[in-house]
């Protein structure tokens, strides 16, 4: 019997398959390494929503794109929050950069475009 869930798929935009590779990577760093957060909690929430975002959206399913844009913004607010000016230095630029690529990623018209036609 073989699995029907996936981790990518690649038959997306290319916006989207990016977006859920950056997801899956953002989970795994901010795990390994953690993220700018204001809480504990809202950090292990983002990393959760981040790691069933990618797999939703790597799914075709509505809730996992809706989870990853939020996932995603969250993690981007905590960081210009927390950081505020200290975040166009090196570091938490890098941060800010991948952060802000993820979100542009998955609010691409595009991306919004596939999941409001094909997403479940």
């Amino acid at each position: 019997m073989m699995n029907e869930y996936r981790w990518i798929n690649r038959m997306q935009p290319q916006t989207l398959v990016v977006a859920t590779m950056l997801c899956y990577l953002d989970a795994v760093f901010g795990l390994l390494f953690g993220i700018v957060a204001i809480s504990i909690i809202l950090a292990l929430v983002t990393i959760v929503g981040l790691a069933a975002g990618g797999f939703g959206i790597a799914n075709e399913k509505r809730w996992g794109y809706v989870v990853a844009v939020l996932a995603a913004s969250l993690q981007v607010v905590m960081l210009l929050v927390e950081a505020g000016f200290d975040v166009f230095g090196f570091p938490l630029l890098l941060n800010l950069v991948f952060d802000g690529a993820l979100v542009a990623l998955l609010v691409h018209p595009e991306s919004r475009k596939y999941q409001n036609i094909w997403f479940k």
